[in-house]
C-alpha cells in the first residue's frame, strides 16, 4: 500500500513537472504564444463548456500494453483502479443527467475487476452511445477475455479500438512485439459476431495515432487506406477511422524531449493552429472522470492534474447547473487539439 501511494505521489509530481515544461518552455527560436492568448485573438477566451453530453470515465490506468505514445502512461504496473463505490457515483450521474454518451477508457478498461458489472448496470440507463475504448490485444490476452466480443454485443457496446497501422512493423514498433497479430485476431473475433459490418448497428471504429513527431494525415484518406489494406489482407471490416494528434504529455512528451523533437513539434502545432477547430474541441461537451472520481475538462487535463474550474470537483458532488458554462482549463498542450483539422477522442473535429 505504501509503495503504491509513493508511486501515485511520484506520478503527480511528474504531471506537475510536465505542466511546468509546457507552460514555461524556453525555445531557441523564441517563446511560443500562450494558447489562451491565441484563442483570445478570435474572442474565444475564456473557452467555455457549452453543454454536457459525454461522460468519459477512466476506470483505471492498468494496461496489458506499454505503448510509446501513451498520454496516460498506462501499463501492467499501474495500480490506480476505480472502485465499485466510485462507479456507483458515476451510475447515479448517468441515470439522472442529460448525458447521452458514456465513454469508458483506461489503461485497458476491461482490466478493472468491476468492468463487466459496471457495463451491465450502465447499459440499463438507456444511453444513446456506450463506448468502450479497447486496445484489442486484451481480447486475446487470456481465456477470461475471449468472450468479450459476445459481451460487447449483448450490451450493444460501441467498440473503439486502437490500431496504429495496417502493417505489422509499424504497429509493433509503436505498441510492442506481437501486438499486431493479436490485434488482427481480435478484430476477426469482433467481425465474427457482427461488429464492423457495413449495415451492422454494432459499431467498430479504429483509432490511429502518429508513430512520431508529426501530425496525422487527412482522416478520410487514411480511413480508405486502412479499409482497403485490412480487408484485402485479412478480410477485416470496420466503420470509421479516428485520427488523433499525439499531445505532448507523459510518454510522448518524454519521447519528444529525448529525441530533441520537442521544440519543432510544438512549433508545428502552433503553426498548424486552426481557429475553426476551437469551437468543436471535446472539452466543450465532455466531462472527464478520473479513476478516483475527480473531474476534469478532458482526459489530457486529467493527466496533467488540471482540474475543472468549478466548485464541483468530484463525481459525488455532480451538479450540472454549476458545471455548465464553466471556464475550461487550458495550457500549451491544447494546441494539439486545435492543429490542422483538430483532434478529439472522436478524431478530427472539422
Amino acid at each position: 500500500m505504501i509503495k503504491s501511494l509513493h508511486k501515485q505521489q511520484n506520478k503527480l509530481a511528474e504531471s506537475k513537472h510536465q505542466l511546468e515544461i509546457l507552460s514555461n518552455g524556453i525555445f531557441k527560436n523564441g517563446d511560443l504564444p500562450k494558447f489562451k492568448d491565441k484563442i483570445s485573438e478570435t474572442n474565444q477566451y475564456p473557452l467555455k463548456s457549452e453543454k454536457l453530453e459525454i461522460l468519459q470515465i477512466n476506470v483505471g490506468y492498468m494496461c496489458n500494453q506499454v505503448c510509446t505514445h501513451c498520454h496516460v502512461d498506462a501499463g501492467p504496473d499501474r495500480k490506480e483502479i476505480m472502485t465499485k463505490n466510485t462507479m456507483l457515483q458515476c451510475l447515479d450521474v448517468i441515470k439522472n443527467s442529460n448525458i447521452h454518451t458514456v465513454d469508458l477508457t483506461g489503461g485497458a478498461p476491461e482490466m478493472n475487476p468491476n468492468f463487466r458489472w459496471f457495463v451491465e448496470e450502465a447499459s440499463k440507463a438507456g444511453i444513446q452511445d456506450f463506448i468502450v475504448r479497447s486496445n484489442l490485444t486484451i481480447i486475446r490476452a487470456n481465456k477470461k477475455h475471449y468472450d468479450l466480443p459476445d459481451f460487447f454485443k449483448k450490451h450493444n457496446i460501441h467498440v473503439v479500438s486502437s490500431m496504429p497501422h495496417w502493417t505489422k512493423g509499424k504497429t509493433d514498433k509503436q505498441r510492442g512485439d506481437g501486438v499486431f497479430s493479436k490485434s488482427i485476431e481480435a478484430l476477426k473475433d469482433l467481425n465474427k459476431v457482427g461488429y464492423g459490418k457495413p449495415n451492422s448497428d454494432l459499431r467498430l471504429d479504429l483509432v490511429y495515432n502518429p508513430s512520431g513527431a508529426f501530425l496525422p494525415a487527412n482522416q478520410s484518406a487514411m480511413e480508405q487506406d486502412f479499409k482497403k489494406a485490412l480487408n484485402d489482407d485479412f478480410g477485416i471490416q470496420f466503420h470509421n477511422l479516428f485520427a488523433i494528434t499525439n499531445l505532448p504529455i507523459s510518454r510522448f512528451l518524454d519521447y519528444l524531449i529525448a529525441s530533441e523533437n520537442y521544440e519543432d513539434y510544438m512549433y508545428n502545432l502552433v503553426e498548424s493552429y486552426n481557429a475553426s477547430a476551437v469551437k468543436n474541441v471535446m472539452c466543450t461537451n465532455t466531462l472527464s472522470v478520473s479513476w478516483n472520481g475527480y473531474l476534469y475538462d478532458c482526459d489530457f487535463n486529467q493527466m496533467l492534474n488540471l482540474p475543472v474550474n468549478s466548485s464541483i470537483k468530484h463525481i459525488s458532488e455532480y451538479n450540472e447547473a454549476l458545471l455548465y458554462k464553466r471556464n475550461i482549463a487550458v495550457s500549451q498542450h491544447c494546441y494539439g487539439c486545435t492543429a490542422g483539422a483538430g483532434s478529439s477522442c472522436q478524431g478530427s473535429v472539422i
